[in-house]
């Protein structure tokens, strides 16, 4: 066995990053790695002395607390970025550990990378959200298959079911499961190799430094959020919005983004959400209630991640996997002459990602109403006024039911429990409500500033599509003016 985690997680040159491992073996191997268009090795340490370290009976919630085995020396060379740390035992075993380096002269583009969501998946030495936990500890590793697995396209959520059952089984023998639903290798991993590779620089943060610092965004055009961004405390986005506000680009090429309420606390930056047991968030009933770690789009917290963002998965749900519609794969296009459209030439009712099936996983979406044979977006409180819907793709709500047997025996629907939160019950008349949604691509004016979201969390799968690659061109063009 071997594991090993890196912290802090996000350095700058110049600064020290304590690289903490266990192995049953007495040396391990080290070499950092830049992941951009290609790989970069920036440091090698063989024969490193190691040694086995207990997990703690309470590590997801307090962290491994081991001895520090290596540290490393950022140097003021290198550039911002995903580092990847790979770990290689005296027998052969492997492991990853990661670390961010920022920008210390910014740039004008940030990506942030959804460390918080890596969290939230990770079972590691003990419980997920998913499977009974409501606090985890950054301070631990992650799963297997998080920051480095073979090719994500294959290994999705939105393609698992089409593998031969003996190949599914090989590759969850070795890779969590999780790995498909959170982590660098996944949707980061391809929108950064597809970014470098043209030539686009970016700047690199974590869903931390977004929480700490609310003077992180001040210095650049344009935001990018990229896959799987469900975990989001209100510092984060009391830090987005207000950036947002006084005439920033968020652009959002993620889905089920911030669909959670987190908060974090200290001394190790545990992550907290009680998210369907918010009953017990010591919050309830205070000062600070609408803090409490259940959905943003709860009537408790007075604040739906769709007015960020513009859409909230409660009015989207799952795509082109188990339980969920198959669709076409692809955005439906409603309004062509959009400038997220430029130079694409297209025609209200064309498709656009299926083949790549950009729609897949989870999507989010809002309530629609019909406009001259047109989706539009419906009056709703929880709708920004002037939303304009781009694109539609049919979504649905996991019902209880349908849930994967990974989940914990008290996890609960997602449509069971938008009914009973926005709906006043679980009731077959709430479900129905509820039970059909959209994915939904579309952007907003927020005073000063604009959002654009794609609404889906594979939309980076599709980056090998021309007309996927010249809209994601187009919106970070439209940023940066």
């Amino acid at each position: 066995m071997i594991a090993g985690y890196c912290w802090p997680q996000s350095v700058l040159p110049g600064e020290v990053v304590s690289l903490a491992v266990s192995a049953a073996d007495d040396i391990c191997d080290v070499d950092v790695v830049r992941i951009g268009s290609g790989e970069l090795t920036v440091g090698t340490w063989p024969g490193v002395s190691v040694i086995e370290q207990p997990a703690p009976a309470n590590t997801a919630h307090a962290g491994c607390n081991w001895l520090e085995t290596l540290a490393i020396e950022v140097d003021r060379s290198w550039r911002s970025g995903f580092y990847l740390v790979r770990l290689t035992s005296r027998s052969g075993e492997t492991a990853e550990a990661f670390f961010i380096v920022r920008a210390p002269e910014p740039g004008d583009k940030l990506l942030v990378l959804a460390t918080s969501t890596w969290a939230a998946y990770n079972n590691w030495g003990g419980p997920s959200y998913y499977t009974g936990g409501s606090h985890s500890s950054l301070q631990r590793p992650l799963p297997k298959g998080f920051l480095e697995k073979p090719d994500p396209h294959r290994y999705r959520v939105a393609r698992i079911d089409e593998l031969p059952d003996d190949e599914r089984r090989d590759h969850f023998s070795e890779f969590s499961i999780w790995s498909c639903a959170a982590g660098f290798a996944n949707w980061e991993l391809l929108f950064v190799r597809w970014a470098e590779s043209r030539g686009i620089e970016l700047d690199y943060a974590t869903s931390l430094d977004l929480h700490h610092d609310a003077e992180l965004l001040d210095p650049y055009s344009l935001y990018l959020s990229v896959g799987h961004d469900e975990y989001w405390s209100a510092e984060m986005r009391d830090h987005l919005e207000g950036w947002i506000d006084r005439g920033g680009f968020a652009a959002f090429f993620s889905g089920n983004t911030a669909f959670w309420q987190v908060r974090f606390e200290e001394p190790n930056d545990t992550m907290v959400s009680f998210k369907q047991g918010f009953g017990d968030d010591p919050v309830m009933g205070t000062d600070d209630e609408r803090l409490v770690t259940t959905m943003w789009s709860d009537p408790l917290t007075q604040r739906p991640e769709s007015l960020m963002t513009g859409v909230s998965f409660t009015r989207g749900g799952y795509a082109h996997c188990r339980n969920a519609p198959t669709g076409s794969g692809g955005y439906t296009v409603w309004q062509p002459d959009h400038w997220a459209f430029e130079e694409v030439r297209l025609h209200t009712g064309d498709v656009i990602g299926a083949d790549p099936v950009v729609v897949g996983y989870e999507c989010d979406g809002c309530e629609l109403a019909l406009e001259n044979g047109v989706p539009v977006s419906a009056t709703s409180p929880a709708t920004p006024i002037g939303f304009e819907v781009l694109g539609t793709a049919p979504a649905r709500l996991w019902e209880t039911e349908d849930l994967p047997p990974q989940l914990h025996d008290s996890y609960v629907g997602e449509l069971n429990w938008v009914a009973e939160r926005l709906g006043g019950g679980d009731t077959p008349e709430n479900r129905a409500r509820f039970a059909l949604g959209y994915a939904v691509m579309g952007s907003f004016q927020r005073n000063a500033g604009t959002v654009f979201t794609v609404g889906c969390t594979d939309w980076a799968y599709g980056l090998g599509d021309p007309a996927i690659s010249q809209i994601t061109q187009n919106v970070m063009n439209r940023g940066l003016r």
